[in-house]
């Protein structure tokens, strides 16, 4: 079991739990960024049930909801992040850092 010191910790602990010893492959990895795309479909068929195209269909807004989606969505990222050993506060933190420089120092 590995650890993991982040803020993301204690959640990478639970997927240790879920997955087991389950062995990751470049498979794997291809399953994790369809699984993206699917979360991300979800939330996007969340956000028409309720603003958009999608109004009057009642099951999509009762299936899907946006902060159900996002837990989701976060999760899937999550559980790629911690397959391919990726620091999420390290790149989160550099991220945040180049909105930041934008903002500043806009592009030309």
């Amino acid at each position: 079991m590995q650890k993991f010191q982040t803020p993301f910790g204690k959640y990478f602990r639970a997927l240790d739990k879920i997955d087991g010893a389950k062995r990751y492959s470049k498979e794997f990895g291809s399953i994790m960024i369809l699984g993206l795309v699917e979360e991300v479909g979800e939330m996007a068929r969340a956000y028409l049930a309720e603003h958009g195209r999608k109004k009057t269909n009642l099951s999509a807004q009762e299936d899907e909801t946006y902060r159900q989606e996002l837990g989701d969505l976060l999760l899937t990222i999550i559980r790629f992040a911690r397959i391919k050993k990726i620091d999420l506060d390290e790149i989160l933190t550099r991220s945040l850092k180049k909105v930041e420089k934008r903002k500043t120092t806009p592009k030309k």
